[in-house]
């Protein structure tokens, strides 16, 4: 099961203005700079979530699977997981929702995020299951954590100073800034 991103662009948690005045820069410039910093706010953004396996950004995911799982627990790999958009059966002739109850959130969305299967759930009888679900900080989500926030700038930060100069030492300082918030795998 991998989930896949269903909706459009990201808004990032830093802005380009956030970054400009983190870093000192001129605002008179005329924006020269303005797309390296949004590509640099991108690159730390993607690396910190990977680093700390958690959803930077709020999103929505779908998910599709042949089966049900046999326990009635599907561990969703999307960290904060923060609502149930949709539950259905794709074919050939669209989706077919299931309904309210019979798919929902699990209790620990944050540090074992997943969802529980009621037993009356129907069997797929060879169609797709469908399950559509948003995820990560900010909109309907938990904020993003300050020290992640301050992680994105300072790692941005660092990337634009030394650009090309030295080795990628800032793969280090992005383990360590994700470490509190990172999700452990058993």
């Amino acid at each position: 099961m991998i989930p896949i991103r269903a909706d459009g662009a990201v808004v990032e948690p830093v802005t380009v203005a956030e970054l400009r005045a983190y870093l000192r820069l001129d605002s008179d410039d005329g924006g020269t700079e303005d797309g390296l910093l949004q590509a640099l706010i991108t690159a730390v953004r993607a690396s910190l979530e990977i680093e700390a396996r958690r959803i930077l950004v709020p999103g929505r995911y779908r998910i599709a699977l042949d089966a049900w799982p046999a326990n009635g627990r599907l561990a969703v790999p999307l960290s904060p997981l923060v609502a149930l958009v949709r539950a259905g059966f794709a074919d050939a002739k669209g989706v077919t929702e299931l309904a309210a109850g019979l798919v929902r959130l699990g209790p620990e969305p944050v540090e074992a995020p997943g969802l529980l299967i009621d037993a009356n759930v129907p069997d797929p009888a060879g169609r797709t299951i469908l399950i559509e679900v948003a995820a990560g900080f900010g909109g309907d989500g938990p904020p993003l954590p300050a020290p992640l926030r301050l992680a994105i700038l300072r790692l941005a930060a660092a990337r634009y100073e030394h650009r090309g100069d030295e080795p990628d030492a800032a793969r280090t300082d992005a383990a360590d800034l994700a470490a509190p918030f990172r999700r452990m795998r058993l």
